[in-house]
C-alpha cells in the first residue's frame, strides 16, 4: 500500500556533458548584470572556469565576482548583500561546491531584504523570511551536497560557540540547476572522496528515513546505483567522464531525496562537529558512515517491528556486494557495513581526533547530535559507540 507523502518544488534541471555552455543564454533570461559566486581555488584551478567567464563577457554580461573560501558564514552573506543591494543585480550565479552554492543561495535571498541573515536561520533567529529573492542559478563543480536542488542554505560560524544552521524557504530552490559533469573533472581525489561520501550518506539516510516515500525510494535507488558504478572509479581516475557523470547525477538526486525524506544520525553528528571544529563536512559523513549504519542495524535487530528497515539494509548489501547464493537478509545487511568500512580505508578517511577533538568535547557533541528521521531511536550509549568507533 502506498501511503501519503509531500514532494517539494524542484528547480529547472539542465543536466549533461557540456551543458555549461548554455549559461549565458540562461542568464540573459533574467538580465545582464550578475553576481558570480565562486570558490577561490576550485574555480581558478578549473580550466572550464576561464571559458565560462569569457563566454559571459562575450555575451555582454556584467560579472561582479564574489569569492567564498570555506563554509559560508552569516557575515560574508550580509556583507555581500549590503554591497550589492542598490546595484540592480538581475541574477546570482554560483559556480562551485556545496559551500559556494549555499553562499549564492543565501546572497540571492538577502539582497532584497534589509535585515541580517542570522535572524532568519533555523534555531538562531525568530524572523520568517518573505521568500523574496534575486533569481539564482546553481552550477556545481563537485558531486556532493546536492545543494543545487534544495531549498536551504547552510551557514556556519565555527568555534566554541559556533553553529551550523539553515536559511530555508520554498522559494530558495534555485531557478535553474545547471549540472555539467565536465566541471568536476579537475576535482582532486580527496575532495572527490569526501564529497562523494556526503552524497552516498544522503542517499542512504533518505532511503532508510522514517519520512521516506515510494517516490524518494525510487530516486534514492537510482542514485545509489550510480554511486556503485561511479564513486570508486571517479576517485581512482578523475578523468573518467562516465564516472564523473554518474556522480553528478547521484549528487543531484541526493539533494532531491534529502529535501523530501530528511536525513539521519550521520548528519545529526555532522552539524555539532562542523560548528565547533574545522572538519570538512564530507569527511565527517564518510568517516562515520560505516560505524553509524553498523549500530543502526544492531539496534533495528533488537527492536520489534523493524523488518521493513532491515529489508532495506539487505537490499543495500545486495546492490553493493552482489548476489550470493543462499545468503540471508542478515548476511546482506552485514555485507553492506563491511563495504562501507572498506571505503573508509580506501579513501584514507581520518579519525576524528585528528581535527582537535579532545575527550572533554565528546559529551557536548553527543548532547547536541540529533537522530531525527533515523529509522530507529538510538540511546546515548548507541551514539557514543558510533562516535568512539571513529574517534582514535
Amino acid at each position: 500500500m502506498i501511503g501519503s507523502f509531500n514532494f517539494s518544488v524542484l528547480p529547472k534541471i539542465i543536466f549533461g556533458k557540456g551543458k555549461s555552455a548554455e549559461l549565458p543564454k540562461l542568464i540573459k533570461g533574467y538580465g545582464d548584470n550578475i553576481i558570480l559566486v565562486t570558490g577561490k581555488e576550485s574555480f581558478q584551478n578549473n580550466p572550464e572556469g576561464e571559458k565560462i567567464v569569457a563566454s559571459l563577457k562575450d555575451n555582454g554580461i556584467t560579472v561582479n565576482p564574489v569569492i567564498v573560501t570555506g563554509e559560508p558564514s552569516p557575515a560574508i552573506v550580509d556583507k555581500t548583500a549590503r554591497f550589492f543591494r542598490e546595484k540592480e543585480i538581475n541574477c546570482v550565479v554560483a559556480i562551485g561546491g556545496g559551500s559556494v552554492i549555499d553562499a549564492g543561495k543565501a546572497i540571492s535571498a538577502m539582497i532584497p531584504d534589509e535585515g541580517v541573515v542570522e535572524d532568519y536561520l533555523e534555531g538562531r533567529g525568530d524572523k520568517t523570511h518573505s521568500g523574496k529573492k534575486i533569481p539564482f542559478i546553481a552550477v556545481p563543480t563537485t558531486a556532493g551536497t546536492g545543494s543545487e536542488t534544495t531549498k536551504n542554505a547552510v551557514l556556519s560560524r565555527v568555534g566554541p560557540e559556533g553553529f551550523k544552521a539553515s536559511l530555508r524557504h520554498d522559494n530558495f530552490v534555485p531557478e535553474i540547476a545547471l549540472v555539467d559533469p565536465m566541471l568536476t573533472l579537475t576535482c582532486p581525489p580527496d575532495i572527490t572522496a569526501a564529497s562523494g561520501m556526503d552524497c552516498f550518506t544522503q542517499l542512504v539516510e533518505s532511503y532508510i528515513s522514517t519520512e521516506a516515500s515510494p517516490f524518494t525510494d525510487a530516486l534514492a535507488q537510482e542514485g545509489l546505483k550510480a554511486i556503485k558504478k561511479s564513486l570508486v572509479t571517479s576517485y581512482e581516475d578523475g578523468t573518467d567522464v562516465d564516472a564523473r557523470t554518474g556522480m553528478s547525477f547521484a549528487a543531484m538526486v541526493s539533494g532531491i531525496c534529502l529535501a523530501n525524506a530528511g536525513l539521519g544520525i550521520v548528519h545529526g553528528f555532522a552539524s555539532p562537529m562542523g560548528a565547533r571544529f574545522n572538519i570538512p563536512h564530507g569527511v565527517i559523513c564518510g568517516t562515520l558512515m560505516g560505524a553509524a549504519n553498523e549500530v543502526n542495524v544492531k539496534r533495528l535487530r533488537a527492536t520489534p517491528g523493524c523488518e521493513v528497515d532491515l529489508i532495506k539494509y539487505a537490499r543495500l548489501g545486495l546492490l553493493f556486494t552482489g548476489k550470493k547464493e543462499g545468503a540471508s537478509k542478515n548476511y546482506y545487511a552485514d555485507a553492506f557495513i563491511v563495504y562501507l568500512n572498506n571505503l573508509v580505508e580506501l579513501f584514507k578517511l581520518p579519525k576524528l581526533a585528528q581535527y582537535g577533538i579532545a575527550n572533554d568535547h565528546i559529551y557536548d557533541i553527543l548532547k547536541r547530535a540529533d537522530c531525527k528521521n533515523n529509522p530507529v531511536r538510538l540511546s546515548p550509549a548507541d551514539m557514543k559507540e558510533i562516535f568512539m568507533k571513529r574517534y582514535k
